[in-house]
């Protein structure tokens, strides 16, 4: 096993950092691993915005739920979906893309591209011995945190991501079987199969949680998805999306 391939499998949600920033250098790096990402037909439809400000950083952390680790890091990177250029593009040489940029599929690469990249940045970031927690929170309100970036249109703050000096390392949730998430020639639909593996797996999850509480907790990992599903989140996006000049058409 390589050290690409171990750092990979390494991966674990950092939530307490040392109060110790990034070096300009370590930024660069890790923006430039980003950049080296695929990108569907070179259109590089993302942009990252570093937050440096603590009064800025203080507020994202609070529309992201009141997560301390959001405000309390090395630096926090905010992952965008950037169809904004293309539409200067458009202008520059004077061709038509509204229609384009307004498709259900350019939303799409651009979601995609922004996914991309951002793995690419935690693989690089987890590489240099730094910690890191993906923040979906800034969704919770994405018209105040364009309002603290100063977001164009067609730019969507698709997530964060925080990355730093681990001040404290949990261990790793299991994942979901190998057999249940890979396929071979086609999908396995037989849903007694299936139901097995998820009944082998919340056993798996169960005594993950046992073990880390001491007991206190044993969830089982369909009954805390289907708990989190039965809720209606942030049912505002179509309408936020559309609102900015991605109307999915």
């Amino acid at each position: 096993m390589n050290d690409v391939i171990s750092t990979i499998l390494n991966h674990r949600s950092i939530r307490h950092f040392e109060d110790k920033p990034l070096t300009e250098e370590q930024i660069r790096t890790i923006v430039s691993c980003a950049q080296a990402a695929a990108t569907s037909s070179f259109i590089q439809a993302y942009s990252i915005i570093g937050v440096k400000e603590p009064v800025k950083k203080k507020k994202l952390a609070e529309l992201a739920g009141n997560q301390e680790y959001v405000e309390k890091n090395g630096h926090f990177f905010v992952f965008c979906a950037d169809l904004y250029r293309h539409s200067l593009l458009g202008e520059k040489e004077d061709k038509n893309v509204e229609a384009s940029l307004e498709s259900t599929e350019k939303f799409m690469v651009a979601l995609i591209d922004t996914a991309l990249a951002a793995q690419n940045a935690a693989i690089a970031a987890e590489s240099l011995g730094l910690g890191i927690c993906y923040i979906g929170g800034i969704r919770n309100n994405l018209e105040e945190v364009k309002k603290i970036l100063h977001i164009p249109d067609r730019v969507i703050p698709l997530f964060g991501l925080a990355v730093g000096y681990p001040a404290k390392v949990t261990g790793q949730k299991p994942r979901l079987p190998f057999e249940h998430v890979y396929h071979e020639d086609e999908y396995e639909q037989n849903k007694e199969v299936n139901l097995h593996q998820l009944d082998d797996y919340n056993e798996i999850i169960a005594n993950y949680y046992q073990q880390r509480t001491n007991g206190v907790r044993k969830d089982r990992w369909t009954e805390q998805m289907a708990a989190l599903l039965e809720k209606q989140t942030r049912m505002y996006m179509k309408e936020f999306i559309q609102k900015n000049k991605l109307d999915l058409r």
